[in-house]
């Protein structure tokens, strides 16, 4: 079924219109067209004009790139199918037009006035309709006041008809029932995982033969993958800090000028109450020393919550005045006050007290050191950058890098995993994966300061292990798998005892039960799948389930019909039957949009629009 808006009132029509032509424009430019081609194809006497397309396409575009996050080319757009539903509602509305007209649909002056008051695009800064605006608007996408409000009645019109086609759909409520009581019933199920303490057949020691078997069976898991052999050189700042020198007054002034991480003043959490006087304070500080109430309760007499009146964890400077100094002098939790403010007197309330703390220089030294080092090793290599660029430009080796100029040297067998030693940089992944064996080394960066170049030097094909040396991985396989076909057989066996009338309690498992699963439902510490079994079993049937070696039985007890007359079930209904309802209605207006194509006859221009999709940018 059509998933388009289904338009019942000419207003939205009205907005959908404006929408292209103010906005339309967005993001993809159109050259002017200056041939003479005017129009992509009509229907009946009514034209689709190449500026219509153009604005439409446009339009779809800059939507579809919204939701990608990203600007769209127009390959990609026809890639995905949005010239052809431009141009499907386009020559669909124009067969509407052509049907309203036939009609003698329209509209008196008055409505299309309206409208066009009303839109915001036409409005100043007042909020009423500016007719500079109007006109600056219309001009700036080619159109003037009288074909913009012929197109507008024509819309307007066309809205009239849609809304007459749609608007008795309504969707069949023995279908609404059937959909909502598929989706709102429950079952009672009882569920146990296949253990290997229950298997009575214990998993066997595989000969070689057997282990062969398996091997040759799952190839993929026993196979090397292609691999990019790579000879590299870098350079990175780890590995120049032993070769830093740096001096105690480097050191000092660094921690100097970081004193607020390494000194952290003593903080306490504090709430501050204003009062429009000073006697109001006064009189609030005796309740407080009276015992009488708190705080807080002060704070409600005044339509606060404590929330309102927290400041959170403050030093002293941040309360500033004779406040913060008799906050910071308090000696433990309390309220003291009042003290003038900038908002007028408060008390305040301390609850916690956070004891500064102090990094000595002496204990900062080290990591000090460290950061110099790297920052400073970061620097001697961004100065070698050119002299190393100019080399390989030059026709220098990697090798004769390595001993010219202090990078290391070194070689990679580089596949899809391969994340260890310079791996770990995606930049140095992303240029292995990209060169090829013409290439010359280039100097590239990494995310730490650090520079390289590479080539290759071939391409190893994904290729088998050699059995011996995975024998013990092929072995843990194996083993994995006749366990699970182990599980599976004693799983047939406990569903042929429970058809028999044996409980899973009976046969000696610890069964978990779920009363009222609904369809979909996630139930914790069991498979995903499990409701998913569950309502594809009969009710008084069982079933097994697989799951990442895990084999559970599933016995379905009862079923629970929905109850359509529950909240959840009316609401249910509602939101399915309106969406449902929209679609048929769509579906007809779509119906009986072909069935005017086919009465008015269509035309449609190839070269027109090819010209118009070449134009986008």
């Amino acid at each position: 079924m059509s998933t388009k808006l289904r338009t019942h009132g000419k207003g939205v029509v009205v907005w959908i219109l404006l929408a292209m032509l103010v906005f339309g424009l967005g993001g993809y430019g159109v050259r002017s067209f200056s041939s003479g081609v005017k129009a992509i194809g009509s229907v009946g006497g009514t034209d689709i004009t190449v500026q219509d397309y153009a604005n439409a396409l446009r339009q779809e575009m800059n939507a579809a790139a919204a939701q990608v996050g990203r600007a769209m080319s127009f390959e990609e757009a026809r890639a995905m199918g949005l010239d052809r539903a431009v141009q499907a509602r386009l020559f669909g509305a124009a067969a509407l037009g052509e049907q309203a007209e036939r009609l003698h649909l329209s509209v008196g002056d008055a409505e299309v006035s309206r409208q066009i008051m009303q839109a915001a695009p036409f409005q100043g800064a007042d909020g009423k309709f500016d007719r500079t605006a109007y006109r600056e608007v219309l001009r700036r996408q080619g159109y003037t006041e009288k074909a913009f409000e012929t197109r507008l009645r024509a819309d307007i019109a066309r809205s009239i008809l849609q809304g007459a086609v749609a608007g008795g759909a309504t969707a069949p409520k023995t279908l609404v029932d059937a959909y909502v009581g598929y989706l709102g019933e429950t079952r009672d199920i009882s569920f146990a995982e296949i253990t290997e303490a229950e298997l009575s057949t214990p998993v066997g020691t595989p000969d070689t033969a057997a282990l062969k078997a398996y091997y040759e069976a799952h190839q993929a898991d026993f196979t090397k993958p292609e691999a990019r052999e790579i000879t590299y050189v870098w350079l990175t700042p780890e590995m120049l800090e032993d070769k830093v020198e740096i001096d105690a007054a480097s050191l000092q002034a660094s921690y100097d000028q970081r004193k607020d991480d390494y000194v952290q003043p003593e903080r306490r959490a504090v709430s501050k109450l204003v009062f429009p006087t000073e006697a109001e304070a006064e009189d609030g500080m005796a309740k407080l020393a009276a015992g009488t109430v708190t705080l807080a309760d002060l704070a409600k007499e005044r339509g606060l919550d404590p929330q309102d009146i927290a400041l959170g964890e403050v030093s002293e400077a941040e309360i500033g005045g004779a406040a913060g100094k008799a906050v910071f002098a308090a000696q433990g939790p309390g309220v003291i006050g009042p003290f003038e403010t900038d908002l007028g007197p408060a008390l305040f309330e301390i609850t916690a007290i956070v004891p500064g703390e102090t990094t000595t220089f002496e204990e900062a030294k080290p990591d000090l050191k460290a950061e110099l080092a790297m920052e400073r090793a970061r620097r001697m290599i961004l100065d070698q950058t050119s002299d190393l660029e100019d080399r390989l430009a030059s026709g220098a080796t990697l090798d004769e890098m390595a001993q010219e100029t202090g990078m290391q040297l070194g070689h990679i067998s580089l596949s899809a995993d391969t994340t260890e030693g310079i791996a770990a940089y995606e930049s140095f992944r992303d240029a292995a994966n990209k060169v090829t064996a013409e290439d010359f080394p280039e100097l590239g960066t990494l995310d730490d300061g650090g520079v390289f170049a590479l080539q290759l030097d071939g391409i190893t094909p994904a290729a088998p292990i050699p059995f011996e040396e995975v024998r013990d991985k092929v072995t843990e396989g194996w083993r994995t798998a006749e366990l699970t076909r182990l599980k599976e057989e004693r799983a047939k066996a406990v569903i042929a005892d429970l058809a028999a009338g044996k409980s899973l309690a009976d046969q000696g498992f610890a069964a978990r039960t779920e009363a009222g699963l609904a369809r979909g439902a996630f139930v914790e510490g069991a498979p995903q799948a499990l409701a998913r079994t569950a309502f594809e079993t009969a009710p008084g049937k069982a079933a097994s389930l697989s799951d990442a070696g895990k084999v559970y039985v599933i016995s379905v007890s009862a079923v629970h019909a929905a109850n359509l007359e529950s909240a959840e079930m009316k609401q249910l209904t509602g939101t399915f039957s309106d969406r449902l309802g929209q679609m048929i209605g769509n579906d007809l207006v779509d119906f009986y949009a072909r069935a005017a194509q086919d009465e008015a006859g269509i035309t449609l221009d190839s070269a027109a629009i090819n010209a118009v999709q070449s134009q986008i940018q």
